[in-house]
């Protein structure tokens, strides 16, 4: 049994390898480079309006029918988006990637603004058909695309099982893991508790989800910035030194090869890359789903509004992590990576302290994408149902919390990062087909408002 799970977990790392290499990379920034100059700019052109959008809610309305309204919307974006995926994937980029990670992390969030308009506006672009089982989102504009037979029940399905894996079984391990290495409490009570909360969470309907979500949201991202910009303000002295070797690092002399980019730069690209997508989720087309469950009929500031999730996760997030493992030095610890290396990131300031204070930001992290991933999982397990057997959905979410509460996940992060890569290659090739139609409502509503 151990040669098979060694042999298995070689293979799906082998895999993963291959998918996130340079197609991938090169295809991303590709659609990223397109979608700024065929929108002109969008990502700088309203970059403030985008957080007027965020700062006055007020002025969002929720349509009738709706699940929620577009402001609830982009903060259950913003939940999924900042979860255990950042605590130990930016540290496992840094430490795979070299500090040249935070660069291509930095660079990046250029091209996913743009992807991120595109996504959130298509998923309010297109009615439903009279359907009342999903009002928006890709399920609903890759209709729209050749390929529209399959595709679409293609998205869900992973999409669902992006849910139960990376949504549900991967959070509440963190959160597990996290609450047994600080309260002396048998392992299979922390897994009925987990469970409970989570029963009730789901067995509420969409209505609770978006509710528990609000709350949460907050209390992690005001956590995190606390106690990162206390971190980063304590060691203000080495930020310059920091971000000269994360620049040095993105072009070292021995990373390029002849005609060829070397392994140095692709390995700095690639988990930069990699990890920043996976943890930012710009281009799975998660956040097009709660997007186009609001209902709304202003598609474009949809778009606006959310690139200020993708904003805040990738720069204020992802970066700002990245550069705390740079800055403090435990990049060069060469035999720690992951939640660990945050770890001891966080205890060149807080000491002893450092255990418990990133285990519960990993609890909160975990428990708000947790929450945020129930609603993923059930609009595109009512898209392959026709709408039915929600109960169902609700048991089947609330024993894989149960389980991942237990298990051994190691195995199936790099599985993870196999589906996100098949999510994402759908979506953009979406993107790419219908930016025609993306570049000429821009180009209306800037008409509009210069009138």
């Amino acid at each position: 049994m151990t040669t098979f799970i060694e042999s298995l977990s070689y293979g799906v790392k082998a895999t993963n390898d291959f998918v996130w290499g340079w197609p991938l990379i090169i295809f991303f920034i590709a659609i990223g480079l397109i979608a700024t100059f065929a929108l002109d700019f969008v990502q700088f052109r309203y970059f403030f309006k985008a957080w007027r959008l965020v700062l006055a809610p007020q002025e969002q309305v929720k349509a009738e029918s709706a699940d929620m309204n577009p402001f609830q919307a982009f903060v259950n974006a913003l939940s999924t988006s900042i979860g255990n995926g950042s605590l130990a994937g930016m540290a496992t980029a840094v430490h795979e990637g070299g500090p040249g990670a935070a660069f291509w992390i930095f660079v990046l969030g250029f091209f996913e603004l743009p992807i991120r308009f595109s996504e959130v506006y298509l998923s309010n672009a297109f009615e439903g058909g009279g359907s009342s089982i999903v009002t928006g989102g890709p399920m609903l504009y890759l209709k729209k695309v050749p390929g529209r037979a399959l595709l679409p029940a293609f998205y869900a399905f992973f999409c669902l099982m992006l849910s139960f894996v990376s949504g549900n079984i991967i959070q509440s391990n963190s959160v597990s893991n996290g609450l047994q290495s600080i309260l002396p409490v048998n392992s299979y009570i922390i897994a009925a508790v987990i469970c409970a909360f989570v029963a009730y969470v789901v067995l509420g309907g969409a209505a609770r989800i978006v509710k528990i979500s609000e709350a949460i949201v907050p209390i992690k991202v005001g956590l995190f910035f606390v106690s990162a910009l206390l971190l980063l303000g304590y060691h203000w002295a080495g930020l310059g030194h920091a971000l000269m070797v994360i620049i040095q690092s993105a072009f070292t002399p021995q990373a390029v090869k002849g005609a060829l980019i070397g392994t140095t730069l692709q390995s700095a690209l690639r988990f930069g890359i990699s990890r920043s997508l996976n943890a930012s989720e710009v281009g799975l087309g998660t956040a097009a789903v709660f997007f186009g469950s609001t209902g709304s009929k202003n598609p474009v500031e949809n778009g606006i509004m959310s690139m200020v999730s993708a904003f805040i996760s990738n720069y204020l997030v992802c970066f700002v992590l990245a550069l705390l493992i740079v800055v403090t030095g435990v990049w060069t610890h060469q035999d720690v990576t992951s939640i660990a290396l945050t770890t001891e990131a966080f205890g060149t300031l807080y000491g002893s302290f450092a255990g418990w204070l990133v285990t519960a930001l990993s609890v909160i992290f975990g428990i708000g994408v947790l929450v945020a991933y129930a609603y993923i999982g059930r609009e595109c397990w009512s898209y392959l149902t026709g709408g039915r057997f929600l109960l169902a959905y609700s048991l089947v979410y609330c024993a894989l919390a149960f389980v991942g509460s237990l298990a051994k996940v190691q195995l199936v992060w790099d599985a993870v990062d196999i589906v996100n890569a098949g999510l994402m290659l759908i979506n953009l090739y979406a993107i790419a087909v219908l930016m025609p139609k993306i570049r000429q409502a821009v180009l209306t509503y800037k008409k509009g408002k210069a009138a």
